[in-house]
């Protein structure tokens, strides 16, 4: 199998905190790129718990298998660090982002010449960072590698194998705050007056009216739709590993009804693709990206993920309070909820205007100025 080659390093970046030829690249071991490990979905009460520990040790030794193909400082803490997140009972997708995550960290670490994890310090930590901006990963990208690597440190600490002082004064990387983007009216409207096919209908507007995650819509069963409440149950959300009920409108519902009665009933799961079980990510997108083209909004850049963005957006200028809106959107942070409030406020919107007009007309007086 073929390992990825990644970057070539520029010693001159890191302050001669390590020294390394131009030439030397840092490959990546294959299972970061090649490994699946997906956990099967619940059934609709949410036990499918005996039939998911198979599969997902399954999918660990195959991690494992793979481990030990390639050779790098501190395999053995890692891979017992690997054993301690299963036992934690870690879901398969963050088991595999912090096998990638450490692995390309110590592969680093072996770039610098020393060979014993004992050896490592602030200053090998402080390279990897920069070393991971310099060839292009987003910053949200390179703090998920970074905490990967302190709650490594953490266990190797925790077992005396490091001493605590590497912890002290941790890298904190500066964030990008970025505004939400949900779909203007207009646009929406325009996307959906071009929809005619029962089912992507019934499941752009789902997406629309609910708020989930693509994921967990396409994970959805019939089993799991309260049909005369207009809920469904998500009895493990893709994201939080949380449950929540969502709930959707008439118009969704009528999209909906009408999909059940075209779809084959002996599917298991609402939204189902050829060869397999459920609808993936892919066709779902493509999908969404036809009707995109079809209304000319190919370059607008809007996604699936933005129906969500428009449901929350949507919601709280009618007025929801960000409380409520939190736990539909099952965010487990009330801030990560309150970025929509920035996004679109229609009476701080009011107000701007109102008061312009006020300051157009000419209409302030000594009563308005501010006392300085």
């Amino acid at each position: 199998m073929d390992r990825q080659h990644l970057s070539i390093l520029n010693p001159n970046y890191y302050n001669g905190c390590h020294s390394l030829n131009p030439n030397d690249y840092i490959k990546a071991p294959p299972f970061c790129q090649d490994l699946d490990l997906k956990l099967p979905p619940q059934d609709s009460q949410g036990q499918n718990l005996t039939l998911q520990i198979p599969e997902r040790r399954r999918a660990f030794e195959h991690l494992l298998n793979t481990l030990a193909t390639v050779e790098f400082p501190g395999k053995d803490q890692f891979e017992a660090y690997m054993h301690h997140k299963y036992r934690r009972n870690c879901s398969a997708n963050t088991l595999r982002l912090t096998a990638s995550s450490l692995s390309q960290f110590l592969l680093f670490f072996q770039e610098t010449g020393k060979r014993a994890l004992e050896q490592l310090d602030r200053q090998e930590i402080e390279a990897f960072v920069e070393f991971e901006q310099d060839r292009g990963l987003k910053a949200n990208s390179v703090r998920t590698r970074l905490c990967a690597v302190y709650a490594f440190l953490r266990y190797l600490i925790e077992k005396k194998v490091l001493d605590y002082e590497l912890l002290e004064s941790k890298i904190k990387l500066r964030l990008p705050d970025k505004l939400p983007r949900a779909m203007a009216p207009e646009d929406l409207n325009r996307l959906l007056g071009a929809v005619c096919r029962s089912r992507d209908r019934a499941m752009i507007l789902l997406l629309l009216r609910t708020g989930m995650r693509i994921g967990e819509l396409l994970n959805t069963r019939v089993a799991d739709i309260d049909f005369r409440e207009q809920k469904i149950l998500i009895f493990l959300a893709e994201k939080t590993a949380v449950g929540r009920v969502v709930y959707y409108s008439d118009d969704a519902h009528k999209a909906l009804m009408d999909w059940l009665r075209r779809r084959d009933p002996l599917k298991d799961f609402l939204f189902y693709g050829q060869g397999r079980e459920h609808l993936s990510y892919e066709a779902a997108r493509m999908v969404f990206m036809k009707y995109l083209q079809m209304v000319g909004l190919e370059h607008s850049g809007y996604t699936l993920h933005c129906l969500r963005h428009t449901f929350a957006t949507d919601l709280l200028n009618a007025g929801m309070r960000l409380e409520c809106l939190q736990v539909l959107l099952g965010h487990t942070n009330l801030e990560v909820t309150r970025r929509y409030a920035r996004l679109s406020d229609q009476t701080r919107e009011e107000e701007y205007f109102t008061a312009m007009r006020r300051i157009e007309k000419g209409e302030l007086n000594a009563d308005d100025q501010c006392d300085h």
